[in-house]
């Protein structure tokens, strides 16, 4: 007989805040439910109990429920403190909360697991008390776990900052990754963040298991490695890609324009929800853009370093990020490029026939979005660990190119055009088509009955099922 109500097996899940951690754990949690008949219910901190995550929440499942952890003081701290210490602080502050809301979990479901986000391991030693299944999930890929794994004997066998390396690092089954490409919490080993990053690494490997937002065949060798037994180290499941589906029947103005495009003919240029770039590189980017005569969706965030003593900019730039793109520009594009501020429907854009590429951060969601589509890329990485999915995308998976940066840091308009041209109309861009079309369907593969990452949620979900009381 099937489980019903209280006796369904019931997960309990910590995210980090951020809608792209929310996100594919959302997408996770409703496979669990509507595939093994779980509940679930997400805990999150107060840092990440806003109107949108909210809002999100509500979009879900009944079976998928939410309760927030109350706020805990961060006054203590420095001012320049880092969101990766921020963060871990409020983690470990939050723990009586955490085990307060497991013990009534415990009494009114059938919790059978908890299932942390990466900034939230430290919960495993009261899941471990109460007698509950403690996994943890990746939201991002392969190549960042083993750095994670490995971190600890890196940190023990290299004396300089690792972007001092001569070499780069090599970590098993992954791309070696110059010293200046590692992680951002990793680049200023005296910074707090630094000593965190080694605290969770080390919380890593007392998983029960852990489960990755990747798939097999887009990090073929990473996945056979941590596929294989390792003493010390949990099993490993690449149970992705977990993306949002695309809107039925949604519809904006920028998908009305790519409908008058001809099919794979238009570049989006988006760098996700968070990222921003300065004013001058902004500028650089409009008119590499423009020299290329090519078609281009750009979404237009307001830039990083906003100028406070301009007088132009402060009467319009919070109403309209528009003002910051050169004089001219959107006149002088029109026709050619379709520009809309601060937000495009990402995953509808990557799935119309008339986009032909994608120029972006590199932020793992955004990848997997691509892939799942079919579209190339142009890699340009911004903070976290972009900049090693970048390496990985361009010199491993092979479906990205990437533009090089000036003696002043800055990607100029002649660099820009270029990439934009060959990836667009050149040879190697057709090559990069090429291969992403191939991984599209490793994706599908992947995905249904049988495919690498369903087995894996398989064995998961039958494992987390046979705790079930």
């Amino acid at each position: 007989m099937e489980a019903t109500g209280s006796h369904r097996p019931h997960l309990a899940v910590l995210p980090t805040p951020g809608m792209g951690h929310l996100f594919p754990l959302a997408e996770l949690a409703k496979l669990l439910v509507q595939r093994y008949n779980f509940s679930v219910t997400f805990i999150t901190f107060a840092a990440s109990d806003n109107k949108a995550t909210q809002n999100f929440l509500n979009t879900l499942p009944s079976s998928i429920t939410s309760i927030s952890l109350p706020s805990v003081p961060l006054d203590d701290l420095p001012p320049d403190a880092r969101i990766e210490t921020r963060m871990s602080i409020v983690s470990i502050r939050s723990l009586p909360a955490l085990r307060s809301i497991l013990v009534e979990l415990q009494r009114s479901t059938n919790l059978v697991a908890f299932l942390a986000d990466f900034f939230a391991t430290d919960g495993f030693e009261i899941a471990r008390d109460l007698g509950i299944l403690y996994y943890m999930f990746i939201p991002t890929n392969l190549q960042f776990l083993t750095l994670m794994l490995e971190l600890p004997a890196l940190n023990a066998a290299v004396n300089c900052p690792y972007q001092d390396l001569k070499e780069p690092i090599k970590l098993p089954g992954c791309i070696p990754i110059p010293g200046p490409e590692i992680l951002t919490p990793l680049r200023d080993r005296s910074n707090d963040a630094y000593k965190w990053m080694l605290h969770h690494a080390a919380l890593y490997r007392q998983a029960q298991g852990i489960l990755v937002n990747s798939f097999s065949a887009i990090e073929a060798e990473s996945a056979k490695l941590l596929a294989e037994k390792e003493e010390g180290r949990p099993p490993v499941y690449p149970v992705g890609p977990m993306i949002k589906a695309s809107s039925a029947g949604g519809s904006s103005p920028c998908l009305n324009w790519l409908d008058e495009q001809p099919q794979g003919s238009v570049l989006f240029v988006s760098f996700g929800s968070a990222g921003t770039l300065t004013r001058k590189q902004l500028g650089e980017l409009a008119m590499g853009l423009e020299a290329t005569k090519q078609r281009f969706l750009l979404v237009v965030r307001s830039p990083c370093d906003e100028d406070s003593s301009s007088t132009y900019f402060t009467a319009h730039t919070k109403e309209n990020p528009l003002f910051y793109l050169p004089e001219g520009f959107l006149e002088r594009t029109q026709g050619v490029g379709f520009v809309v501020p601060s937000w495009a429907p990402q995953i509808e854009v990557l799935a119309h026939p008339a986009t032909g590429g994608f120029l972006s951060h590199c932020g793992w969601n955004s990848t997997l979005e691509s892939v799942t589509h079919g579209v190339p890329m142009i890699a340009w990485p911004l903070f976290a660990e972009q900049s090693m999915n970048a390496v990985m995308l361009v010199e491993g998976v092979k479906i990205a190119i990437r533009p090089n940066k000036g003696e002043d840091e800055l990607i100029h308009r002649e660099e820009i055009a270029r990439v934009v041209k060959e990836l667009m109309e050149g040879e190697e861009g057709k090559g990069l088509r090429n291969r992403v079309k191939e991984l599209k369907v490793e994706v599908a593969v992947a995905l249904v009955e049988g495919g690498s990452s369903y087995k894996a949620l398989d064995e998961v979900a039958n494992r987390w099922k046979s705790r079930s009381a």
